[in-house]
């Protein structure tokens, strides 16, 4: 078994990547990456507020961030000034109080029971074997009065084949009605995950 040294991953372009490295300058990045969305959505024949988008970009990359992810993205399709869903990949290592990962142990550390049992299926992805767990969550409420949101989620545990260590792709999303679009797109970019010893 040897340690991961690398991990990549291909997403489509309106998965835009965050700006989540501590040298980054999170303000310039939303800044410019905001323009560039803007235009692609104009090429398209949206108009958006690019304020709105800008501060969307910096809002999702400080969350991110306090996770501190190896890869973090943000869905904006074109005509969108706010992400639809956020996607996350991050590197577990075996440590001492977990010398072995095991499909069962990320199935039990990524699951909650906020609404109901989360749905776990074990599955294959090309770089190894993996468990889906796809479950839903409540967040607090954005003021004081209002009401929590229903964080959606969808969680794959991969153990890449030779390595000791795991990844841990999960993309999450609070929109109603679009869980079967981001299925479908989390199994198509799941498949695109790679590794490097």
């Amino acid at each position: 078994m040897s340690e991961l040294r690398e991990c990549g991953i291909v997403c489509p372009t309106d998965w835009v990547p965050l700006a989540i490295e501590p040298t980054d300058n999170v303000r310039r990045w939303a800044k410019s990456t905001a323009a560039d969305l803007r235009e692609r959505s104009r090429a398209a024949g949206y108009d958006i507020d690019v304020q709105v988008l800008r501060e969307d970009l910096r809002a999702r990359t400080e969350d991110s961030r306090r996770r501190d992810p190896f890869y973090a993205f943000a869905f904006y399709p074109d005509g969108f000034e706010n992400a639809l869903a956020t996607l996350e990949i991050d590197l577990i290592h075996p440590d001492t109080a977990v010398p072995r990962i095991t499909l069962d142990w990320l199935a039990e550390t990524f699951s909650a029971h906020d609404f109901g049992p989360p749905l776990i299926t074990p599955t294959k992805v090309p770089i190894g074997p993996a468990v889906r767990i796809r479950q839903n969550f409540a967040t607090p409420a954005a003021g004081p009065d209002g009401p929590g949101v229903l964080l959606e989620t969808l969680t794959y545990g991969v153990l890449p084949t030779g390595a000791e260590s795991a990844l841990v792709f999960l993309m999450s999303w609070t929109v109603p009605g679009i869980a079967e679009e981001m299925e479908a797109a989390a199994a198509d970019i799941v498949k695109t995950l790679s590794v490097a010893f």
